[in-house]
């Protein structure tokens, strides 16, 4: 049984997308495959077959290795509450949230739950495919990591260094990390990935002979840039459109502080009919004919940040001249008429009012609710399955006109009595067709042209899988990987 870790010289070096497309590679072969990465720090997750929360980016490489997601492929997920703390979330559930300080100190902790996990990937798979996180280079926080270096070194496994020569710079980050590694570290680093070149490789080659001479290492293979890959992102928001036709439906999406799970939108962001607008601090909301209120990691202070921006008036202009509202899990505790945090689980204890467009209050409850769920959306009466993750338990007369129907026989969210106005917990609702074209005929799109958003991703993984065969060195990799 073999581990082989990626490691990257920065955050969004490729780390994610090399992961991916090395699981689906294996995959093709016949090889046991499983995902790991000890300790995520992201916003985006994802509900498991077992009940608990894990990194996107480690379900999007579960499906790419042919497995339901699992907690043991990401046992350690930090999701910020603000800019110097985080819940911590260990197999799957929200134990504490700390700060910095605190949680540095707590990382001998983590560290067990990281090695458990690997172990028991370790014992059911052939090999187990890691995922570092930002850089091993990151010297304030090498002592106790359990993310890269520190991990590597426990486990004795393998690394590939991988660095994206779009952003500038790519010799000096692949070397300049070399160097500030230790001994041991430097040894297990088994050769270079250089990611997102674009340009004849010629020109490049006389770099590549010198990085290897420079560092005794070799060049595992160059990939290249590809405009029109879709992978989910694990934390930065993805602004790039497909291309459109000309009958858009104009959605726009305020990016609060603490916005989670906005890859809720990449199906919007990557259907030919819709003309899918983030709008940043300080812009204002421009006519559109859906705003979504996304979901949020600190509902309270996100609100606030709404108001302060004037979004609140411009939503409620939107509304009168007919505009369709949507919110979604932290979006629909904003639409009602109160939000409580009594123990103080997004920052301090206290309650704010809503923007009170919906007859409910909301109780932030300790403990998170998570499950994959189906069931009917009640426009069209079309199918619906996705997520939840919340610790919010909403209560009013507005929820008798429920959004949707599950099949567990619970009710979820609310709708207006006007019809203008929805509010859901589900994550990943514009991922069925059926529920997304209902939706996007509520909002205004007369002839919708169905997206399967699954096969949009199991095309890209594929695609990705075709770029190791490509461009990579194939049987340096299998080596690696004890095949």
């Amino acid at each position: 049984m073999t581990t082989l870790m990626v490691q990257g010289t920065t955050s969004d070096a490729g780390k994610s997308t090399l992961v991916t497309a090395l699981c689906r590679w294996l995959l093709r072969q016949g090889v046991r495959v499983v995902p790991f990465k000890p300790q995520n720090m992201a916003l985006n997750s994802a509900v498991t077959a077992d009940g608990g929360e894990i990194g996107r980016a480690q379900a999007v490489q579960a499906q790419a290795a042919n497995l339901a997601p699992h907690t043991d492929m990401n046992p350690v997920l930090l999701k910020p509450n603000s800019d110097t703390g985080s819940q911590v979330i260990i197999h799957g559930r929200a134990v504490t949230s700390m700060n910095a300080v605190a949680y540095h100190d707590y990382k001998a902790i983590a560290m067990q739950a990281v090695l458990a996990s690997h172990e028991r990937l370790r014992d059911a798979y052939q090999v187990v495919m890691v995922e570092g996180a930002g850089s091993p280079a990151e010297i304030n926080l090498r002592a106790g990591d359990i993310a890269n270096m520190g991990f590597a070194e426990a486990v004795d496994c393998p690394v590939l260094l991988i660095a994206d020569i779009n952003r500038g710079g790519v010799f000096a980050h692949l070397v300049g990390t070399l160097e500030l590694l230790s001994a041991s570290e430097q040894a297990r680093v088994k050769g270079f990935i250089i990611n997102r070149f674009r340009g004849d490789l010629a020109l490049l080659q006389p770099g590549l002979d010198w990085l290897e001479a420079r560092t005794g290492k070799p060049v595992i293979g160059v990939l290249p840039y590809v405009m029109d890959l879709h992978l989910e992102a694990e934390d930065g928001i993805d602004q790039r459109q497909a291309d459109k036709v000309e009958q858009l439906l104009k959605v726009v999406v305020p990016v609060l502080p603490r916005i989670s799970n906005h890859t809720d939108f990449d199906p919007l962001r990557l259907h030919p009919q819709v003309d899918l607008q983030f709008i940043g601090p300080g812009q204002p909301i421009p006519s559109a004919d859906l705003i979504i209120l996304p979901g949020s990691k600190s509902v309270r202070a996100d609100l606030d940040y709404l108001r302060a921006n004037g979004w609140d008036r411009a939503i409620a202009r939107h509304l009168r001249y007919g505009g369709k509202l949507l919110g979604i899990c932290g979006g629909l505790q904003m639409l009602g008429e109160q939000l409580h945090d009594p123990l103080g689980l997004e920052g301090a204890a206290g309650s704010s009012p809503g923007l009170g467009l919906l007859a409910f209050e909301t109780v932030l409850e300790e403990q998170k609710q998570l499950r994959n769920v189906s069931g009917r959306l009640s426009l069209e009466n079309a199918a619906i399955s996705g997520y939840e993750i919340h610790a919010g338990v909403t209560r009013g007369a507005a929820l008798e006109r429920a959004a949707v129907q599950l099949d567990d026989g619970r009710s979820d969210g609310a709708c207006s009595l006007d019809g203008q106005i929805l509010g859901t917990y589900l994550h990943g609702l514009f991922e069925t067709p059926a529920a997304c074209g209902a939706l996007l005929r509520w909002a205004g799109l007369q002839q919708v042209q169905e997206v399967d958003y699954h096969a949009l991703r199991e095309r890209d993984i594929e695609r990705l899988a075709d770029l190791v065969e490509r461009h990579l060195d194939t049987g340096a990799l299998r080596q690696l990987c004890g095949l």
